[in-house]
């Protein structure tokens, strides 16, 4: 448990460093390890061919021996050479002849060539005759006498081969790691600076200064479209803003119209009480809450599809509720019902009823005298389409009609039967069925210039 807990509380400790500081000793890590790779690599080479070197020195000065005892010019005294020491046994493994150096002293090693061989190569270093591990080479002569072993020795090659190359190899890793640590910091800062300025610029916006906008990199890579996403982003945020704001206000104001209605009509009755209608002022009151009623309940709508508010999945055969919906209160203009059967979609009922009834409503506000709903299926998808002989919405408002609270001219304003949420509220519940709803060009059968709403939903299989 405490192993577990320190080793979390060095992940954290490794998590607080910046990018810099990790991505720094990342990368002198890993030039860490690829110089020790190479080190190691360079001194095993290195010390191989000394090794050899080495060996082909004391081979050469063995030979030389070898030489002399074939004329029968040994004595008792070698000539002095390069290597540490060189001895002539006889057979009857006495010394016979060596360096200078180690006059006197027993043979230096007992090891010999195979019977079958002339020379053998060894590092001994339990030597009687050396303290340190010594390459002792080893070589048999034929002599008419018996077999004599000639023995070369030298110091065996380390395995740093040199100190002065160890400290160069040493020095060459630390300026190697310097400059890797150093450059991958540089290049870091360098690559993280519009990163900084992003998040500089992020830091200064506030809910009430949206126009901040982050700088954009003039190079073409992630970051950039990263400051490029960013300011799309908050792009949209000040639009949702703005339009939160529009719709606090509309609806501060929507909401306030009835209440002064209601307010105006009371007081009225009020100043002179003997004298008021009071059944004409409870109607008119009813008719302001009516209205008050009807803007609460869309507010309420529109707050639950904000918030994605889960609806039901049941299948509906679309042209049963569409004959179900019209028949349930009676039409100041005559609804024209062409209503397949058949068309079943997934969804909930209750809020494809009150698409219908939205766009059915507002056709009614706007219909001269006649309305047509229609329900057919398209390949694998179910169509409800509206329609209304009345003045029709020019083609570049028929996305602004979707807005809440939504004015246009005086032809399709909200009159005292809307809200101003009713096609707002009939698109998102739309979208939340996978669907859309739009405004398409009129059916002349119909109008020549009247509204025509379409709703597309994917049909049950």
């Amino acid at each position: 448990m405490i192993t577990w807990l320190g080793r979390g509380e060095r992940l954290s400790a490794w998590h607080t460093w910046s990018v810099r500081a990790r991505l720094t000793l990342i990368a002198t890590a890993v030039m860490a390890l690829m110089c020790i790779a190479v080190c190691v690599t360079a001194l095993i080479g290195v010390r191989d061919l000394a090794y050899h070197y080495n060996t082909e020195q004391v081979v050469r000065a063995a030979l030389k021996t070898l030489h002399v005892l074939k004329r029968n010019d040994l004595t008792a005294k070698l000539p002095y050479q390069t290597i540490a020491g060189i001895q002539v046994i006889k057979p009857d493994r006495t010394v016979g002849a060596s360096t200078p150096n180690l006059a006197g002293a027993p043979p230096m090693t007992t090891f010999q060539p195979a019977s079958d061989s002339v020379r053998a190569d060894k590092v001994v270093c339990d030597s009687p005759v050396f303290d340190a591990c010594m390459l002792i080479v080893a070589f048999r002569v034929y002599q008419p006498d018996g077999d004599y072993i000639i023995y070369a020795a030298d110091g065996d090659v380390p395995w740093y081969v040199n100190s002065i190359l160890v400290g160069i190899l040493l020095t060459g890793t630390a300026l190697v790691l310097g400059v890797t640590a150093v450059g991958t910091y540089l290049t870091v800062s360098r690559t993280l600076a519009p990163v900084d300025a992003i998040s500089a610029e992020l830091s200064a916006i506030t809910a009430t200064d949206l126009g901040h906008r982050v700088p954009v990199p003039k190079f073409h890579d992630e970051i950039r479209r990263m400051a490029e996403t960013a300011n799309q982003t908050l792009d949209r945020l000040e639009e949702a803003v703005e339009q939160q704001r529009r719709f606090a206000s509309d609806a501060s104001h929507d909401l306030r119209s009835p209440l002064t209605a209601m307010r105006a009509e009371v007081e009225g009755a009020m100043l002179h009480p003997q004298d008021a209608d009071w059944p004409t002022t409870g109607a008119a009151l009813l008719v302001s809450l009516d209205r008050l009623q009807a803007l609460v309940t869309d507010l309420l709508q529109i707050a639950r599809l904000d918030a994605g508010a889960a609806g039901r999945t049941d299948p509906i055969d679309l042209g049963r509720l569409a004959a179900t919906e019209l028949g349930r209160r009676r039409r100041r203009v005559e609804v024209v019902q062409e209503l397949a059967n058949g068309v079943v979609v997934h969804g909930d009922r209750l809020r494809l009823a009150r698409v219908l009834t939205n766009l059915v409503d507002n056709a009614e506000r706007h219909a001269v005298s006649r309305i047509v709903v229609r329900v057919a299926r398209e390949s694998d998808t179910a169509v409800l389409e509206v329609l209304d002989d009345g003045s029709g919405v020019p083609p570049d408002k028929r996305e602004l009609v979707f807005q809440r609270f939504t004015r246009l001219d005086a032809a399709r304003n909200r009159d005292s039967g809307g809200t101003g949420l009713g096609l707002a509220i009939a698109r998102q519940i739309a979208e939340t069925h996978d669907g859309t709803l739009t405004i398409e060009d009129s059916d002349p059968a119909v109008s020549a210039a009247g509204a025509r709403f379409v709703l597309r939903i994917p049909a049950a299989r």
